[in-house]
Order: structure tokens, then sequence, then C-alpha cells
């Protein structure tokens, strides 16, 4: 039977399931949690903008280089982390020991000669002018290939048995001692933090947990005893202890961080009127010390809006995890939560004095090709999670 147009017959019932059906795929996505990312990127462009601007009080408009940069790496980052929200976790996580291999060959890389010492770590890979960072990756796919090690007991287990800690600390050993071979002791931390906080949530026994924790303790303790600290890295654990101890020397960094932080005020100096900022007495501010940006120009209000927004990110993503039916998903929600929510005390930490300077980003806000796009597949994966994983609603 023709239409009126004398065409082929119209199907107003398909063509209203496939509209109900991109509506309904809309109303999954966890909006509240996009939001939060959004604003975070927003905040860190802006911070990117007014941290690389010249000394001189120029036009801020006549200095966007890294601002563009920053803003191409965002739009490239939120593209794939969107694409990876598109397909099914399970689809994900075929792939999982692939990602896995591939972040590992590229920690291998950085020790040969493709790699580069940037800021006293060899951390990156410089191919004809682009820059890469392994390590970012590396946490991308340390999760996946750890949720899938935990989320699958056998024989009718329903936790991790032995076999499945050992095999994840196999796992997490190998980028550990890549990782520490650069050195960076920063995404050491994290990688560490991101495995002891999966495996405390997947249900594992107190035994493994504690013998963890105790391993962890003695690992410290030898690396303090042997002496195996560089000696950049024995003096900013100095000037943790004591950051008044050598202001112009090892702890010039966390004196002029702090300093910048405290000079805001509650309401700060105004985007782009920090003097500790274009006077360029914070090192690395655009990267590793850009919460010290926010501290001066924003103030209080804004590095509070800062964290809260990570704050509200860490929720939503471990309501996520509690809402999952399955033992896999829950895990990989589990592993971007530890993440980001170590990453961010650790940077904001070193920022405020109360931790070791370490060269790791603050998640979504700091400039940075490689963990723009780490975080954005992060992301990807737990609104790919959320979308299809709704057990608990």
């Amino acid at each position: 039977m023709l239409n009126e147009m004398g065409g082929p017959p119209r199907r107003p019932l398909e063509l209203r399931r496939t509209v109900n059906s991109a509506a309904g795929g809309a109303r999954r996505l966890d909006w509240i949690l996009i939001c939060a990312v959004m604003g975070l990127c927003v905040l860190g462009a802006l911070l990117v903008w007014a941290a690389t601007l010249p000394g001189d009080g120029g036009d801020p408009m006549e200095s966007t280089e890294h601002l563009t940069r920053h803003l191409a790496h965002m739009g490239v980052a939120l593209v794939v982390g969107l694409a990876v929200a598109s397909i099914d976790y399970r689809t994900v996580r075929a792939y999982a020991p692939l990602v896995y291999l591939f972040t590992l060959v590229g920690l291998v890389l950085v020790l040969t000669p493709l790699g580069a010492v940037i800021n006293g770590s060899r951390g990156w890979i410089v191919v004809a002018g682009f820059q890469y960072q392994p390590s970012e990756l590396m946490k991308v796919g340390l999760i996946m290939v750890l949720a899938t090690l935990l989320a699958e007991p056998r024989d009718g287990e329903t936790r991790p048995m032995s076999r499945d800690v050992l095999f994840c600390l196999l796992v997490v050993v190998a980028p550990l001692a890549l990782v520490a071979l650069q050195p960076d002791l920063g995404t050491a931390l994290v990688l560490g933090a991101i495995f002891l906080g999966m495996l405390v949530l997947s249900g594992a026994s107190v035994f493994w947990v504690a013998g963890m924790l105790a391993c962890g303790a003695l690992a410290v303790a030898a690396v303090w005893v042997f002496d195996l600290l560089e000696p950049y890295q024995m003096q900013r654990l100095a000037t943790l202890m004591d950051p008044a101890a050598d202001p112009q020397g090892a702890g010039y960094n966390s004196a002029q961080a702090l300093i910048a932080v405290g000079s805001g005020g509650f309401e700060g100096t105004g985007l782009f009127q920090g003097e500790q900022t274009h006077g360029r007495f914070v090192p690395e501010q655009h990267t590793d010390f850009v919460f010290t940006v926010a501290g001066e120009e924003l103030g209080f209000l804004g590095a509070f809006a800062i964290i809260a927004l990570i704050a509200i990110v860490l929720w939503r993503v471990l309501r996520i995890a509690r809402a999952c039916d399955l033992p896999y998903p829950r895990m990989v929600c589990i592993g971007v939560a530890t993440w980001f929510g170590s990453q961010s005390f650790v940077n904001i930490g070193m920022c405020l004095g109360v931790m070791p300077v370490t060269g790791i980003p603050l998640p979504f806000v700091s400039y940075g090709g490689t963990a723009i796009l780490a975080n954005m597949l992060a992301l990807g994966l737990v609104l790919g999670v959320n979308s299809r994983d709704r057990g608990f609603e």
C-alpha cells in the first residue's frame, strides 16, 4: 500500500521508537556528572590562560597560544570520551588486555632513545614534535584490567580469591617498576592508590588488604633505609617536614605556591591580575601548580569551587558504582573514583604544602594533552556503565 505521494508507506511506530531510543540514551547520561566535569574544564581553561600570559600586563587576547592548544586538546578528548561512552562496556571490556599492553609498551619505550626528560622525569615520548605521556593512559589500562581480574571469581566464589589477587599484583608491579625508573613518584603513588582502592572495595580478604598495606610500609622503609631516593626527592621530603628550611632552594616551589594561594584572600585578586602568577614565581603553574592560580586570582571562593566540583564528580561516580548490578562495571567506577580522588588530593595537597612536590596534573583542570585525554576516557567508561547497568534503580 502506497502513501498519498506514491512512495513507500511510512512507519510512524519505528520512527517513534528511534526517537524514543535516542531520547532515552540522553536521559540515561548522568548530566550532573557531565556538568561538573565541564565546569572543571571551563575553570581549567581560564586558569591555563591566566597562567600563560606574559608578565608585562599586555592584552590577554594577544596571548592565547596555550589556551588554543588546551581547548583543542579538550575538544579531541571530549569527542573520544563520548565515543567510548556510546559503546557497550562489555565490548570495551574485551579490549582491556590490549589497552594495558599498549600502555605498558609505551612505558618501556620511554626508557629508550625515544623518551625525553622533562622536569627531571623521563616520562615522555617525543616524535616529530608530538609529545605523549604513556603513564597517564596506563591509569586507564590498569583500571580496566584490574576490574576484569577482580570481578571474575570462579567456581561459585563470590569474592576475589588468592589467585586473583596474585594476578593483580603481577599486573600492577610491571607499570610501577617502569614508572619508578623514570622516576615519577607522583604517578607511582596514584597507581598504588588505584590498586589498593579497588582491592579493598572488591570484597577481597582482609588478610590480603592488610598484607598489601604492610608491603607498602616495608617498601617505604626500605627506600628510606637503603637511600634509594634521588637527591632532589630527599630534598622535597625534607622540605615537606620543614617548609622554611630552604625557601630559596629545595623549598622554593612550595614556598612560592603557599604565597600565591595565601595572597588571594577570600575573593582573589581578579582573573589576569595575580602578581605571583604573572611574575612567574611559581614554576609549571599551568600544569602541576594550576591550583595556585585559582587560589591567587579567584581566591578562596575559586579554590573552593574547584574542590566542590571534584567532590561532585567523585560522588556521582561512586553513586553509579553503587547502582551497578554486576561486579565489573562497579569495579571500573571504583577505580576511576580512586584515581581522580587520590590524584586531586596529591596535587592540591602539594600546592598547600601538605604533600611533597610531585609532577602530576589536576584532573580536568591542568594543561596537558595526554592527561585530559586519559581523564575523558575514564569519564567515557563511567558514562557507558551508567547508561547500560542501572540495576539499583
